[in-house]
């Protein structure tokens, strides 16, 4: 709709300029004005001021007059009424627009949301489409927000230090918050301000710098990211271990269905009675194909390996490892 205003806009403008560059050669060389006086008729007799003449005209300068005020009448007419339809239409849509976002983000729960959409703010994006997961992304941005706006991604522009804008975001009924600003300050207060309206909250944090770690854990972050770390740890892991760090990078953890190597269950999917069992007895092995690397406790502890004669507490975690078609017969066996 926007669009389509726009070219009527273009249209508007491209004939009140041609009439201008008629009126002013014509009177320029009709009535035999000077460039200014011709200016100056053409401006006074386009918006019917009605000043006067410069000069009495010659016949064929008032024949000439007489067809540029019609014209000018109903091409300036046009234009003005083109320019309110286009400013009308275009606060309408905008409203309509934030009206219809909002009542999206109303309606979801247990969703993420993203703040910033740069580098690391599009990578998490990305991941949580591949799971499809409901996220709302916070960029001040207008630019990036016109460019990458779709169906499936919902934007709110505007700050998120500010209180009113993570509400808008549903920071109380979300699950997660990802801050990915670039100012280690500015995610700092992100993250006191999603933990203040969120004590359930789980808050994940980027970081540029190591005195930030600390900081932003206190501030109520369960988890701090440091991507430049990370991405010198792993090419460093490449030199001590290659092959080993080249088939972990195989793995795929999200992305298309056919390609999942790891996942993680919960003991709610596993034990649905809610009754505690070991390892051996769910035989998730047999059931799915897929093996347990790893368990993660209520209390947040992790265990590598576990054995057979583990106790699988409520509240724990399994992390399981696969081939794609064994991934995919432990969601079909779990339904989840």
């Amino acid at each position: 709709m926007v669009d389509f205003f726009k070219s009527k806009f273009s249209v508007a403008l491209t004939l009140v300029v041609f009439t201008l560059l008629i009126g002013i050669f014509g009177f320029r060389f009709i009535a035999d004005y000077s460039w200014v006086d011709a200016v100056y008729m053409t401006v006074i007799t386009i918006t019917t001021v009605g000043y006067g003449e410069v000069m009495p005209l010659t016949p064929e300068a008032k024949i000439f007059t007489i067809i540029l005020i019609l014209c000018s009448v109903v091409i300036v007419g046009y234009a003005i009424t083109v320019i309110t339809e286009y400013i009308i239409s275009r606060n309408s849509y905008d409203s309509l627009k934030l009206k219809r976002v909002q009542k999206q983000i109303n309606k979801l729960t247990d969703h993420i949301i993203v703040c910033g959409y740069g580098r690391n703010g599009k990578q998490a994006v990305e991941k949580l489409r591949a799971y499809n997961k409901d996220f709302v992304v916070i960029e001040q941005d207008e630019e990036i927000i016109e460019r990458f706006e779709n169906a499936s991604t919902l934007f709110i522009k505007g700050n998120a230090n500010e209180d009113e804008i993570l509400v808008a975001a549903g920071v109380g009924k979300a699950h997660t918050l990802i801050t990915a600003l670039p100012d280690d300050a500015d995610n700092l207060f992100v993250v006191l301000s999603a933990r203040q309206l969120n004590k359930e909250l789980q808050i994940i944090s980027r970081a540029e710098f190591e005195t930030s770690q600390s900081k932003l854990k206190l501030a109520g972050a369960n988890n701090v990211i440091m991507p430049n770390r990370i991405g010198g740890d792993h090419m460093a892991s490449l030199v001590v271990h290659p092959d080993l760090i080249e088939f972990l990078d195989n793995l795929s953890v999200v992305g298309e269905e056919d390609s999942i190597n790891v996942e993680e269950i919960a003991f709610d999917i596993v034990c649905p009675d809610g009754k505690e069992v070991t390892v051996k007895e769910i035989d998730l092995r047999n059931k799915t194909g897929c093996t347990i690397i790893g368990y993660k406790t209520a209390t947040d502890k992790y265990i590598v390996n576990p054995s057979a004669e583990l106790l699988l507490e409520k509240g724990s975690k399994l992390i399981l490892i696969g081939r794609p078609e064994q991934i995919r017969t432990l969601h079909e066996v779990f339904d989840f």
